[in-house]
């Protein structure tokens, strides 16, 4: 499984049937998409995922003209990541986020971020951030400003929770 950081939002455009001919290229088999914001799954050959993601990076560059920056998953490490949040999912009014971090301290970073919990709070999971903010307050929070930050958002990216359930 795949997870394309910035794709379809800020002037990066790639349409699925596109994206999933490229997976398909590379021998990747029952390639498919879910949604329409970069989010591929598929059956590799190879089990190494730093293999896949250079091979894939390289490819999406080469196609559309950008620098990808893709974080690839076996299912079996991404199976349970839903269940592992300590947020209440159906919590009226508010929203909540997995935020896969590809390096380690830029994630111990975001885990000191000073949040105020009437508008949002955060936990450490398994190479990720779980983020649960009040709606509306994405972009204005602390956490959210943070995460906007080019820093961050060149090591990062964020999935709600229920895309989540869709990719396990």
């Amino acid at each position: 499984m795949a997870l394309l950081r910035g794709i379809n939002v800020g002037g990066i455009t790639i349409r699925m049937a596109d994206l999933r001919d490229v997976f398909t290229g590379l021998g990747y088999g029952n390639v498919r998409t879910v949604l329409a914001s970069g989010n591929v799954v598929f059956d590799a050959g190879s089990t190494d995922p730093g293999a896949s993601k250079a091979e894939i990076e390289a490819a999406l560059e080469s196609r559309f003209g950008y620098q990808a920056f893709v974080f690839v998953f076996e299912q079996a490490g991404f199976a349970g990541l839903a269940d592992a949040c300590p947020f209440e999912e159906d919590r009226d009014g508010w929203h909540t986020y997995v935020v896969f971090v590809a390096d380690p301290a830029v994630r111990e970073e975001l885990l000191d971020i000073a949040v105020d919990p009437r508008v949002e709070e955060i936990a450490p999971g398994d190479g990720v951030v779980y983020w649960h903010v009040l709606r509306g307050s994405t972009l204005s929070s602390p956490f959210g400003k943070a995460t906007g930050r080019a820093r961050y958002k060149s090591v990062t990216t964020t999935r709600n929770l229920r895309t989540i359930r869709k990719l396990q």
